[in-house]
């Protein structure tokens, strides 16, 4: 049930879009960035973002062009950040007026809406409102918790992508210091499967191509993820490659406007003309299916070889560069065409035209995001695709190769920096030689992990640096009440968030600058670097004046607890860090394989592109080689009567937090308890277009997750497929309903059943 604070207009439906972006995209972001700034800032921030003397864009990792546009951003982007340059305030006298209790019952919007957090706060035991803090006050506090655990290992420390490179690598730096390797981060819960996969494959957990490559693909498939919304730059590269002759297949359970037509608004062809057309081929596939169809695929070139031998596999390529090709051949032929037909939910007729187009592009990308990673077989179905990409040499190669996209800006960075609860011994290795102490080695928790421990007990103290833990995470009752059990929770943040309602027995609030902040130091005004979804590390300044001259920066909020909790002295000069930043980076490039001179080379315009091994033919696997891999055929089990649901964003919405209750793309308007469903799969259920429903999510070992009052919208979605927005979702997914291998939560593949309320009920949605 929303909050009473949420606008109380009813539901309207109107027929989803053809094409995305154009002048509306252009005007709907104006109105929300002067709904909560200036003009004046407004024109600051648009003229800033992802420029190379300005700020990198938070909302998304996609890389910025070797040319870059004057105004480089997209619709979401400039909202995003006028979201964060917004001029209202959080201030003690909010708190004061609000306990934090009644703030609990406020939605996920509100809470977004109230603006920028100000000053320190705390919840001391049995309070009913947060109060102001001093900084000094706020950071010995918690390094007086950390200091009285019985075990570094009862502290967790989490990060979201938003977090800087050099914040990030302080981060772990300090935890590991301190004596534990519990470093969960977003990833745990998005691009897990990834990596785990391209890890194991490929030997980096990294995409291997750039935007050049994108440019320059044959065919390029983008699978299981939604670029008009959640990452739409990315369009601007897929109009590149139609206009330079490339193909596109779509692959997803919705139709998704930005991947049928897109208008660029710095065109005239997207101002005043039709626009780009974007997808070749739409496969229309059913919520986990992928997996059988690029198994399909796979087993169709080996056919296609065997009838012309020596004109469809990179025989050269397989003898000299992978391993496990014999058995994996062998293997491919046990898919059958109804298991495929069955999974997918496609015809043959779509699966042989792609198999058609397969063959005549010789430079293939297979682009994909958390419609693939969020799957039970999520690791498997990457793998599968890997051995598709090898089959024809599409590794390693311009124009050609894996690129998983991610979504918060710097998430891939994080990890590079050391964020991640199983980083390889040899990094573990150069932190200690640098910074004379011998890190742990035991493995430290993920984020599926840090909820069990906080629910059984074995963690006491949650610390978390930008991000909504309570809401980015699954079974939402399980993983609040696990935060309730902290004797200290601390959220680092620029925003209010469910994560500030859900406290423990003590609670901290400490605000820190956004990416688009100026931040001076003790040597003067600082950068920070954030590395993106190709690779790309370049720096980011920010321009605004700070929220509050109160705030602190990520770097010196991390420096002075780690000061205060480990003591003076040793090898590690935290404050010479907050002073310069340059001094962090001048220990990344001594600690992370790849960051020579890092000062000087990020300094350059553009920054620096890391070197992926796959791309010099280099495969840190257990063979020494690129691996084809063994993957056995899944489908999800679903009983009659039953769904598979994929939760997923509106339009008007980023990660957790939604800016309107919008999703204009999918003409869903004033709303966001609905569930999309097919009108047939309706009819057959006999649910009516806008009856009011339960959602039921039912699982192997017999328990069952209720979301209440969500209203049913006929949409062209999948057969046997529905469809609703996270994270209202997220209670339907048990603690324990988590990707084989990764540990990412499955929540992408739910399978549900829809309970009409009796009739005369009215829905409060």
């Amino acid at each position: 049930m929303t909050s009473t604070e949420d606008p109380q207009d009813k539901l309207t439906v109107t027929p989803p879009k053809k094409w995305a972006a154009g002048v509306p995209g252009v005007v709907h972001a104006i109105e929300y960035s002067l709904s909560q700034t200036t003009p004046a800032r407004t024109a600051l921030t648009l003229l800033n973002i992802n420029q190379t003397k300005g700020f990198d864009c938070p909302g998304c990792a996609w890389p910025e062009p070797k040319h870059r546009h004057r105004n480089e951003y997209c619709e979401n982007g400039a909202k995003h950040i006028n979201d964060e340059a917004t001029t209202r305030r959080v201030t003690a006298e909010f708190f004061a007026t609000h306990p934090v209790a009644e703030l609990d019952t406020m939605s996920d919007y509100w809470l977004n809406q109230q603006g920028r957090l100000t000053e320190p706060m705390v919840k001391r035991p049995g309070a009913t409102h947060y109060e102001p803090i001093g900084w000094d006050g706020a950071l010995d506090l918690i390094a007086t918790h950390l200091r009285e655990l019985d075990s570094p290992d009862q502290a967790l420390f989490y990060t979201s992508g938003r977090v800087s490179n050099e914040a990030a690598f302080l981060l772990q730096l300090f935890a590991r210091a301190y004596g534990t390797n519990n470093l969960p981060d977003c990833s745990n819960m998005c691009h897990e499967s990834s990596g785990s996969a391209l890890n194991e494959t490929l030997g980096v957990g990294k995409g291997s191509v750039s935007l050049e490559d994108i440019y320059e693909a044959d065919l390029i498939f983008v699978v299981g993820q939604n670029p008009g919304t959640n990452h739409p730059r990315m369009l601007s590269a897929l109009e590149e490659t139609k206009r330079n002759g490339g193909k596109i297949v779509a692959v997803n359970p919705l139709p998704e406007a930005g991947l049928i037509r897109f208008k660029n608004p710095q065109a005239p062809r997207g101002v005043i003309g039709r626009g780009t057309a974007i997808a070749d081929w739409f496969l229309q596939i059913r919520p986990g299916g992928d997996l059988a169809l690029f198994q399909m695929l796979n087993r169709l070139l080996l056919e296609s070889e065997d009838a012309a031998p020596g004109s469809v596999l990179d025989h050269d390529f397989i003898a000299a560069q992978t391993s496990g090709f014999d058995a994996f051949a062998a293997h491919a032929w046990r898919i059958t065409w109804d298991d495929a037909l069955r999974a997918t939910g496609l015809t043959r007729t779509e699966i042989e035209q792609v198999r058609r187009q397969v063959l005549a592009s010789k430079k293939i990308i297979v682009c994909w995001a958390m419609g693939l990673t969020q799957h039970k077989h999520g690791v498997p179905t990457i793998r599968e695709i890997v051995n598709f990409l090898l089959l024809r040499g599409n590794i390693g190669r311009p124009g050609a190769g894996v690129c998983p996209v991610r979504g918060h800006s710097n998430v891939q960075g994080d990890r590079t920096m050391g964020i991640w609860e199983r980083m390889p011994q040899s990094f573990l290795d150069a932190l200690g030689q640098e910074f004379a102490f011998t890190p742990p080695s035991e493995h430290g928790v993920d984020s599926v992990g840090a909820i069990r421990a906080m629910r059984d007990g074995t963690a006491k103290v949650f610390v978390g640096v930008a991000g909504n833990f309570a809401r980015a995470t699954p079974d939402s009752e399980v993983t609040e009440a696990a935060l309730r059990q902290c004797s200290l929770t601390v959220q680092i943040s620029t925003k209010l968030n469910r994560s500030h309602t859900v406290c423990g027995e003590t609670a901290l609030i400490l605000p820190t600058l956004g990416r688009s902040d100026r931040d001076i130091q003790a040597s003067g005004e600082q950068f920070v670097t954030v590395e993106d979804s190709m690779s790309e590390v370049h720096a980011s300044r920010g321009r605004l004046d700070p929220a509050a001259a109160t705030l602190l920066s990520e770097v010196a909020i991390i420096a002075g607890l780690a000061r205060r909790t480990l003591g003076a002295g040793g090898e590690i000069p935290w404050e010479e860090f907050v002073a310069d930043y340059g001094t962090i980076r001048e220990r990344i490039a001594r600690v992370v394989p790849g960051f020579a001179n890092f000062n000087e080379r990020v300094s350059e315009p553009g920054g620096l592109r890391l070197v992926n091994p796959v791309n010099e033919g280099v495969f840190r696997t257990a063979s020494g080689k690129a691996q084809f891999t063994c993957n056995d055929f899944t489908a999800l089990d679903v009983p009659p009567g039953h769904l598979v649901l994929q939760s997923l964003r509106s339009h008007d919405q980023w990660n957790t937090i939604p800016y309107a209750n919008n999703d204009r793309y999918r003409g869903i308007h004033n709303a966001r308890r609905v569930v999309l469903v097919n009108l047939a799969d309706l009819i057959e259920l006999g649910i009516g277009d806008g009856d009011v429903v339960d959602i039921v999510s039912v699982w192997h070992d017999g328990t069952e997750r209720r979301a209440r009052d969500f209203i049913a919208v006929a949409y062209p979605a999948s057969r046997g497929s529905a469809a609703a927005y996270y994270p209202e979702t997220n209670v339907l997914v048990p603690l324990d309903s988590v990707a084989d291998i990764s540990n990412t939560p499955t929540s992408k593949g739910i399978v549900v059943r829809l309970e009409p309320w009796p009739d005369g009920a009215e829905s409060l949605s």
